[in-house]
């Protein structure tokens, strides 16, 4: 084993770094990344982090929009209790360092979809990387901290994998394919912390970085876990539209500073047919309108046009997107930028509980690879960053209160591969990768029926065969790792969206348009 530690912690974003920085006063942790440090969603993320800050808000405020964007489905006590805790997780990325937009003495707030009031504190258009920056700083310096890039986490390690074989459900690490030596290490310790995101990649067209695979999700449910909510895939109503960049975000602030949404060639502002609120609703209103907008005309993609606006004022708000989009010929402070919805946020995950504790002893999960009862049917805008900040922190102090009861780690059995070859068809993995993709974005996507869903459900059933069959007989690559775990993934949001027999938040099937009185999860038992 060439990693050693109290407390594992598999991904390297906002919420694993988060838990780490607040367990290593006391512990040695170890974080592990699929690729370098700083490639996940966090970095990426350009809007920003939502908070009560500003004289006539509140909480009961940024409570009721959360609770409206998710359709009723989240759990009141989980929403009051990260939104109270909101203003206090600021004040600590402040400490690190993370240099937030200011005016005069105040922080500046932007407002975004969804929100009644502007309360997204922000670093230009630029925050996640702001606040990845900050976090990894202070991991890379803290003595406690030993960070590992390039470990491919493969499963949790359980009794059955003990030397002593037994039936416990409790996790004492994982089993990662170390990239540089290309073979499967054991990593073992007495608390393993999930951060690892979403499952974007599900999907043919996402924000979603390349590694956003669900391995979390699919590691846990593999090991035992209860995962709940995973139809409600948040598809951002603005993707750019390009043939070479397909995954470049448009920020939810571009919109709420007076972007509109037009038909390409009329100027015609279509939003207002759809919601009194225009462009600020909530964003799975804003994509199915969209959506409906491209497919009634037979467009390519719609215009989201901030070129009304102060040309100073746009460079100034939104400078990162703005010299990437002249690197593609579009000026936005003259011009409108050509828009598509695109998969963007997980909503579901594994199920946990206010301490970020999931079913299996010894396992705790924060971010976007959990169902923490936040969210429901649909993130509310720049509340994802606060969730991984709320719950990195639960997660690691529920586990330094607890720490003696979480049992010591046994000895356990070193990865077999000595009944596998290396593949000589890798063209398998590639061919199977983009079709899940690509039914994945037809049948399971913004606007869903239950023939769609069950068409689904025949090929993942069919894909599911194969890759076992193929996983069974080859030794495992990076590549493989990740088409096991979306197929998974996939299987779980068919069977989500199946079983729910309403319309709900992201969830909207013309089968069942119409949204039951009351609101339940999902939850899918392993």
């Amino acid at each position: 084993m060439s990693v050693t530690a109290d407390v594992l912690v598999v991904g390297s974003g906002a919420a694993g770094l988060t838990a780490a920085l607040n367990l290593a006063e006391h512990r040695k942790v170890a974080v592990i990344a699929k690729g370098a440090l700083g490639e996940g969603a966090t970095g990426w993320a350009q809007g920003g982090i939502a908070a009560v800050l500003e004289e006539g808000d509140s909480f009961e405020a940024h409570i009721n929009d959360t609770i409206i964007a998710g359709a009723g489905l989240n759990d009141p006590k989980v929403v009051e209790h990260v939104v109270e805790s909101a203003p206090r997780a600021i004040a600590r990325l402040i400490e690190l360092g993370v240099p937030f937009a200011t005016e005069g003495d105040a922080l500046h707030l932007t407002r975004e979809g969804g929100h009644s009031h502007r309360r997204i504190v922000h670093v230009a258009d630029a925050t996640g990387a702001a606040v990845q920056q900050a976090l990894e700083s202070a991991a890379l310096k803290h003595p406690n901290i030993t960070l590992v890039p390039d470990m491919v986490a493969i499963d949790l390690i359980t009794g059955r994998h003990a030397a002593n074989f037994s039936t416990s459900g409790a996790v004492h690490g994982l089993y990662a394919y170390n990239r540089a030596s290309r073979r499967v290490e054991a990593l073992t310790a007495r608390a393993t912390v999930l951060a690892t995101g979403g499952a974007g990649r599900t999907y043919l067209y996402s924000t979603a970085p390349r590694g956003a695979t669900g391995d979390g999700i699919a590691m846990a449910w593999r090991a035992g876990c209860r995962i709940s909510n995973m139809e409600m895939m948040q598809f951002h109503p603005t993707c750019l539209y390009n043939l070479q960049v397909k995954n470049f975000l448009i920020t939810e602030a571009v919109r709420g500073e007076g972007g509109h949404l037009k038909i390409p060639g009329t100027g015609e502002r279509f939003m207002p047919r759809f919601d009194e609120r225009a462009e600020l609703a909530p964003r799975d209103i804003v994509a199915r309108a969209i959506d409906h907008e491209i497919k009634r005309l037979g467009l390519d993609f719609v215009h989201l046009d901030i070129s009304h606006r102060d040309p100073d004022f746009v460079r100034g708000h939104f400078p990162n997107i703005y010299e990437k989009l002249l690197t593609l010929g579009v000026d936005m402070t003259k011009e409108p930028i050509p828009v598509v919805p695109a998969q963007h946020y997980t909503c579901g995950g594994v199920l946990i509980d206010l301490d970020g504790k999931t079913d299996a002893p010894g396992l705790y999960a924060a971010g976007e690879v959990t169902q923490s009862g936040l969210h429901g049917a649909n993130r509310l805008a720049s509340n994802s960053l606060l969730e991984c900040l709320v719950f990195g922190e639960a997660a690691a102090r529920d586990i330094l209160a607890n720490w003696d009861g979480l049992g010591d780690v046994p000895d356990v059995r070193a990865w077999d591969e000595s009944r596998v070859t290396d593949s000589d068809e890798e063209v398998v993995i590639h061919q199977i990768w983009g079709e899940i993709r690509r039914f994945m974005w037809n049948y399971v996507g913004i606007v869903r029926t239950t023939k769609r869903l069950e068409r689904a459900k025949r090929r993942i059933d069919m894909i599911r065969q194969e890759v076992a069959d193929y996983y069974s007989h080859f030794r495992v690559a990076p590549d493989l790792i990740e088409l096991r775990n979306l197929v998974e993934v996939a299987d779980l949001i068919i069977r989500s969206a199946l079983s729910r027999h309403e319309s709900r938040g992201l969830h909207y099937t013309l089968d069942f348009p119409k949204t039951l009185p009351e609101p339940k999860d999902t939850i899918l038992v392993p």
